[in-house]
């Protein structure tokens, strides 16, 4: 359910995700062709201006489109305070009720193991969160993805996805509070500090074993064989150092309309993916700019530069919570039985406090990941060299992003560039390195008839 992922980043202050959404391949049929680009952006006498080529992209979706995707999105930033609002109230319904510390010492009785007590409350926590925000959950993950065609899950098929994301929380989540909880213990007065170094490292230790352990739980990952995809991309990757020799097939279209891909994985486990709804959709030179900006994360070091990056942010938070904890505890100690810091009976709270920061450094966050995904777009234009792909690209990523906000909605709500600043960003390298984007973007003779 919706609420892990939410309570994971409230309680242990931030996962670190640097995977684009992902897609399933038939392998075996005719790639779709690269559409002409329009007028404006193909360049006349060797000049091409930018910010017309960026028009005149825009203008190729549709009205009706862009205003669906525009109120897709504009609801999203609705969703960012609502689900604020709505662990909140549920947080402060398990202090404020006692219920917090009933579950507490039902947890003692279990055994005089304070880890085990710490671990046995995070199963009862998170699977009471979990239950109380269903309705929630029900809303923003099925019915309205539903309502805008972005969804191909059943509702059972929903349920079961949940269930196998909250059965990973209550294992995955055990260990991280149980070892929180032992350090807050033996260290009283530094707890935030080597707090945050613990939820830094299983952050890490997540992204080690998401491509190997955690994707195969939800999909089925196989190697894809079509050599008219496998070539080129393996191609880019040794050209920029990256020692693949597979190219991974997910089959995410069972659940999502939603193209993309991702370079995953560290010390070892590092996997190139494609999603089937890119490879059924995309043709061989969008295919091509979408892997060159997914090797970019890679080759720029993206996971390791952003585990510093939000590894402050993550220091700064649990200083936050170190700081306003006890006063609020001693403030209402009466009616939330809370004895400490170290009182597992006190998580709520500081779910809630670390839900509050990362609320308001929500725009942080955000510029964070979007300066990231801007440099994987450059690295990906020089590497694909296909502008004219990267920009029909992002066309296809309006069906749920916002195309063309204003440039403080860009800045405080974007985790990505926009497709516009996209777009441009494409059409100005491409005026920059002609005549030879004009080749780079001809479709192949393999794109335009299909054939390997």
């Amino acid at each position: 359910m919706k609420v892990v992922a939410t309570l994971l980043i409230a309680v242990l202050g931030g996962a670190l995700t640097m995977g684009a959404p992902s897609l399933h391949a038939q392998a075996t049929g005719a790639s779709p062709v690269l559409a002409t680009p329009p007028a404006a952006a193909q360049g006349t006498n060797g000049h091409l201006d930018p910010q017309a080529a960026t028009r005149a992209y825009l203008a190729t979706l549709p009205a009706d489109k862009k205003a669906k995707s525009d109120a897709y999105f504009e609801g999203g930033y609705w969703l960012i305070l609502w689900d604020f609002v709505v662990g909140a109230v549920v947080y402060l319904i398990l202090l404020g009720t006692g219920l917090s510390a009933r579950m507490r010492n039902s947890a003692e009785r279990m055994t005089a193991n304070a880890t085990l007590q710490s671990a046995i409350y995070w199963v009862e926590f998170i699977v009471l969160v979990s239950i109380i925000e269903l309705p929630w959950s029900i809303y923003e993950g099925f019915v309205r993805e539903h309502s805008y065609g972005l969804s191909n899950l059943t509702f059972g098929s929903w349920l079961g996805e949940q269930t196998k994301g909250l059965l990973i929380a209550l294992v995955l989540g055990a260990i991280v509070i149980a070892v929180l909880y032992a350090i807050i213990r033996r260290l009283q007065r530094t707890w935030w500090v080597w707090g945050a170094i613990v939820v830094i490292a299983f952050s890490f230790f997540g992204a080690v074993i998401a491509p190997v352990v955690l994707t195969p739980i939800f999909n089925s990952p196989k190697k894809l064989t079509d050599q008219r995809v496998v070539a080129p991309i393996l191609r880019l990757a040794r050209q920029n150092g990256i020692d693949a020799k597979d190219v991974w097939e997910i089959d995410a279209s069972k659940q999502s309309k939603r193209i993309s891909a991702n370079v995953s994985g560290a010390l070892g486990t590092e996997r190139i993916t494609l999603n089937d709804n890119l490879l059924n959709r995309a043709s061989l030179e969008e295919i091509e700019a979408v892997m060159g900006h997914e090797m970019g994360h890679y080759v720029l070091n993206h996971v390791y530069k952003g585990l510093i990056e939000v590894g402050i942010l993550i220091v700064i938070g649990f200083a936050v919570v170190s700081w306003l904890f006890e006063r609020l505890r001693v403030r209402y100690e009466r009616s939330w039985k809370v004895r400490g810091i170290a009182d597992p009976a006190g998580l709520p709270l500081v779910a809630l406090l670390f839900s509050a920061y990362f609320f308001v450094i929500t725009p942080v966050l955000n510029t964070i990941v979007r300066t990231q995904e801007y440099e994987a777009d450059v690295f990906g234009l020089n590497t694909a060299r296909q502008p004219d792909g990267f920009a029909q690209i992002a066309i296809k990523l309006s069906e749920y992003r916002k195309l063309d906000p204003g440039p403080w909605e860009e800045r405080i709500f974007y985790d990505h560039p926009s497709g516009r600043t996209r777009i441009f960003t494409a059409m100005r390298w491409k005026a920059e390195n002609l005549p030879a984007a004009n080749d780079a973007t001809t479709p192949s003779a393999s794109s335009a008839s299909g054939n390997p």
